[in-house]
């Protein structure tokens, strides 16, 4: 259910000031208030509220830190990292925060009655964990050249689950969860209300956040201006000239590293044809596709969308340039490669060793609040290079349970995005699903040039070695195109000036929520019209 402005409305009003309560609009609400089983970018943002990672990357600093751990110190040639834990940090039931505690949250995704798809990607890389109350060490599967920044996930309490390490996603933990961070979180039916909880490590000094799921974008940023609400975590490309002119609010930028995308079903029929793929992707003309779903200006230096020929972000150290953008299409390539394939023009559509060329295609719905329409006008580009099609919206639950978990493979095209922090591991996305590898490849792509490659990024002892494997992976990826690499497109918040010094964390927002306040003096309040 979209949660509205009268729905908001019906919330207390927010008087505002040092030690406050605010509320803003999110793309959805949680799915679930555990870590454990964070799907979404919203899910990771409400958790980085109420959950400590055991190690972050500081977005004033950039440095690999820690708010529960005093001290660090590698094993065994950097196979074991032995963890001192800080003392006095409670948990939001006022429990006290052990090093058994750390140890849980590994035995955890370590059990295979965790279904957790963060679970699996850790159980690649932390081989065990023993503990007593101040220290905990960890044994990883080898050695890392950068140990703790493989240390990035939330830690749970072990006294809430009673020691049960095979924790499931419908516990009453994921709707109110314990956790170390500044807010205690409550989900509800229509919003998820966060509460101050004043630590060792943390000094938070807003007392209340309400977080509500957006609808209409325009009327979304209309409450804002209004002063309905504090603020849009995401604002939609067209209506960011409207928010840039108020004296009220400030647009603010949001790192996702975001990147889009069409992926590819490589198993299917004529798709398993790489020049059936190539021809796909020499069919799209993107500057038109950008021009028609998010109102692209020419005149603007800020562009908010940028092509991309591989699956990084532009400004990534490990974008490959000398890979180039196609950012037009060119259609007699790729009537060229059709007719190499097999294929034959008959009344306009293409035909493949006898049989018509059908795609379905798919498209994550909340996309559309973006680039509205992309998924029709996609469409249209492919029907009119002769591509026969059927297109489809593709819910965030269906997107969540069965696009990413690799079991929507009658799709022959998904058109999503993928999100990532300051490290940018893409081996869930491209790695042969088996053993706990490939976590989020949705069609279930495989290649040994790819896996081999992929190994040797995680083998890397240094920054430059990690850097030589993904220029190699981004080319050989745009040549084999399990992906069509549509474009990067920056995300941009909106806060009332009343919100000071906000910054925002690439990928997970509240990192840096203890320097958030609200000033002191102002009020706001919703209409109840």
């Amino acid at each position: 259910m979209r949660v509205t402005p009268l729905y908001l409305a019906s919330l207390v009003p927010l008087a505002i000031g040092l030690g406050g309560a605010i509320a803003f609009y999110e793309e959805a609400l949680p799915s679930t208030m555990n870590p454990l089983f964070a799907r979404t970018m919203v899910d990771r943002r409400a958790h980085e509220l109420v959950f400590d990672r055991l190690y972050y990357r500081s977005a004033v600093t950039s440095e690999i830190k820690s708010r529960l751990v005093e001290s660090a110190t590698p094993l065994e040639g950097g196979r074991k990292i032995k963890l001192t834990m800080k003392q006095g940090i409670k948990w939001h039931d006022g429990q006290a925060v052990t090093a058994d505690d750390v140890c849980f949250t590994v035995d955890a995704m370590l059990d295979p009655g965790t279904p957790s798809l963060m679970a699996q990607a850790y159980r690649e890389v932390i081989a065990s964990c023993e503990s007593n109350k101040k220290e905990a060490t960890i044994t990883f599967q080898k050695v890392y050249y950068n140990p703790t920044e493989r240390l990035g996930f939330p830690v749970l309490p072990k006294h809430v689950f009673g020691g049960t390490t095979a924790i499931t996603p419908d516990n009453e933990f994921s709707v109110r969860p314990i956790g170390t961070g500044p807010m205690k979180g409550s989900k509800g039916r229509r919003e998820v209300k966060f509460t101050a909880f004043p630590n060792v490590h943390h000094t938070p000094r807003i007392d209340v956040m309400q977080l509500a799921e957006a609808g209409d974008p325009l009327v979304s940023v209309r409450t804002l201006l209004n002063g309905g609400v504090q603020g849009v975590v995401s604002v939609a490309p067209p209506l960011r000239g409207e928010v840039a002119a108020s004296d009220d609010v400030a647009l603010k930028s949001y790192d996702l590293r975001s990147w889009w995308f069409a992926a590819v079903n490589t198993a299917h029929g004529a798709l398993s044809d790489v020049r059936v793929r190539q021809a796909l992707n020499l069919t799209l003309d993107r500057e038109e596709l950008r021009r028609l779903t998010m109102g692209y200006d020419p005149e603007d230096i800020q562009q908010p969308c940028q092509f991309i020929s591989g699956p990084f972000v532009p400004s990534s150290p490990y974008y490959n340039r000398s890979v180039p953008i196609r950012s037009r299409s060119d259609l007699a390539r790729a009537k060229a490669l059709m007719t190499e394939a097999g294929g034959s023009l008959e009344g306009g559509s293409w035909t493949v060793n006898g049989e018509p060329l059908v795609l379905k295609i798919g498209m994550a719905a909340p996309l559309d609040q973006d680039a509205r329409d992309l998924l029709n006008q996609l469409g249209n580009q492919l029907q009119s290079g002769g591509f026969q099609r059927q297109v489809h919206k593709v819910s965030a639950d269906e997107w969540n349970n069965k696009v990413v978990t690799g079991k929507d493979t009658e799709y022959d095209l998904l058109i999503g995005k993928w999100s990532f922090g300051v490290v940018e591991d893409v081996a869930p996305y491209f790695e042969t699903r088996t053993g706990g590898k490939g976590t989020l490849n949705i069609f279930n792509y495989s290649n040994p040039e790819v896996d081999r490659l992929m190994a040797a990024y995680d083998s890397a002892k240094t920054d430059t070695e990690a850097q030589d494997a993904y220029h190699e992976l981004h080319a050989f990826v745009a040549e084999d195109l399990p992906y069509l690499f549509l474009w990067k497109l920056d995300t941009k918040s909106a806060w009332r000036m009343e919100i000071k010094g906000n910054t925002i964390t690439p990928y997970f927002y509240f990192t840096e929520f203890d320097g958030w306040t609200a000033a002191a003096g102002t009020s706001s309040s919703i209409s109840n019209e």
